[in-house]
């Protein structure tokens, strides 16, 4: 092979990225134009939406127009697949009556109730939530049901499902809710003495004193990790 190669002109190089990050203005990052992408100047002039529009899809809508308690319910909710009824309080154990009787609904099956607890959420800051499963139809959908911080009161459905005096026990053990017309509504976890309800997310993580010898929980921050 010969020596005598044509030259080839050097590429030039790309501009060197400076060391100090640049600030990002607009979503794709670009910093010697326009903001284009409006990301910069984003602004929200309408609130989300709170409720799924019709049609919902699935079983759904024939299981909201069966029930036929609109009035009852505050909203309707499909993510993930998922249908959640949210229904007013003073109308929950109406909801879940219906629902188990209803032969064209035949929820008879309850997976249990839980708490929520929402504090940016004013005037709703607690949920209770009902999971509940249609063995004769093979059918599930959620029932959420909320109160203040300030009135902490939910109706108890322990008549229509028997099974919820042990859970609704736990929920308002965890998160504070007061079942009213539950049938023994005490802790069921914690002792009775104990103050306060370690599920909501204004309780402490750490630090909280212990009745046995003294002992304490030690904050996150300073328990041992583990690699």
């Amino acid at each position: 092979m010969s020596d005598n190669l044509p030259e080839v002109p050097e590429t030039p190089r790309p501009p060197s990225v400076p060391e100090t990050p640049v600030a990002r203005h607009g979503m794709f990052g670009a910093h010697d134009s326009g903001d284009t992408s409006g990301y910069g100047g984003l602004v929200v002039r309408r609130a989300p939406e709170l409720s799924t529009p019709r049609p919902y899809g699935g079983y759904f809508d024939e299981l909201v127009d069966t029930l036929d308690l609109d009035e009852a319910i505050s909203r309707v909710v499909v993510d993930r697949g998922e249908l959640t009824l949210h229904v007013k309080r003073e109308r929950l154990v109406e909801v879940c009556q219906k629902l188990r009787d209803e032969p064209a609904l035949r929820f008879e099956l309850s997976l249990g109730v839980t708490g929520v607890h929402y504090p940016h959420l004013k005037g709703e800051e607690l949920h209770a939530v009902i999971h509940l499963c249609s063995i004769t139809h093979n059918k599930r959908v959620r029932v959420e049901s909320s109160a203040p911080d300030e009135d902490p009161h939910i109706p108890s459905t322990v008549a229509v499902y028997p099974t919820h005096d042990w859970h609704e026990r736990e929920a308002y053990d965890f998160f504070g809710i007061v079942f009213d017309g539950h049938p023994a509504l005490t802790r069921i976890m914690m002792p009775d003495d104990w103050d306060g309800h370690p599920q909501r997310k204004d309780y402490p993580l750490g630090g909280i004193p212990v009745e046995y010898r003294g002992a304490t929980i030690p904050a996150p921050d300073q328990r041992r990790s583990y690699s």
